[in-house]
């Protein structure tokens, strides 16, 4: 039921263009055994990417991951074209040659519309006390929560009252 306010207007936005959809809406064990076998037309899914794709591009897009339950290839591709840029990705010599097969990669996946992107943002949304540090220099597109420390003063440090 949190998605209701992304995917009813998506229904309804369908719905203008002819396409009916329905949304049903399951409690949270039967939607993971669904995930699971397989058992959708539509989920809402985040398809999580590092800036050095490699050997998880196989659970995501390979043609065995699409026949092998609870594997990442929700989707359900199974394409040799696909399967071969996957190889050629993971077999990369460099990082020239890993940049352009994974260009080569997306835009297959593009073409194809195995997806629907519903949204995206520019920014984090995070709240922290001010006495919480970061590091000067951060991991692109990382938060980077994993390397903040805590710079408010101890008991021990705090002056004593008069």
């Amino acid at each position: 039921s949190g998605f209701d306010r992304v995917v009813l207007p998506f229904s309804k936005n369908l719905q203008t263009l002819g396409i009916p959809m329905s949304v049903r809406s399951v409690d949270v064990t039967q939607y993971i055994e669904r995930q699971r076998q397989f058992d959708f037309d539509m989920i809402v899914h985040t398809i999580g990417q590092s800036l050095s794709p490699g050997n998880e591009q196989r659970s995501y897009w390979s043609s065995e991951a699409a026949k092998t339950p609870d594997s990442r290839n929700l989707i359900g591709i199974s394409n040799p074209v696909v399967d071969s840029l996957v190889e050629q990705l993971i077999q990369s010599p460099d990082y020239d040659a890993l940049v352009t097969r994974a260009r080569a990669l997306d835009r297959v996946l593009q073409w194809n519309y195995y997806l629907i992107p519903n949204w995206s943002i520019s920014s984090w949304r995070v709240a922290y006390w001010k006495h919480l540090q970061r590091p000067s220099v951060t991991p692109p597109y990382d938060l980077g929560e994993m390397t903040w420390w805590d710079s408010a003063p101890t008991d021990a440090q705090l002056p004593t009252a008069k």
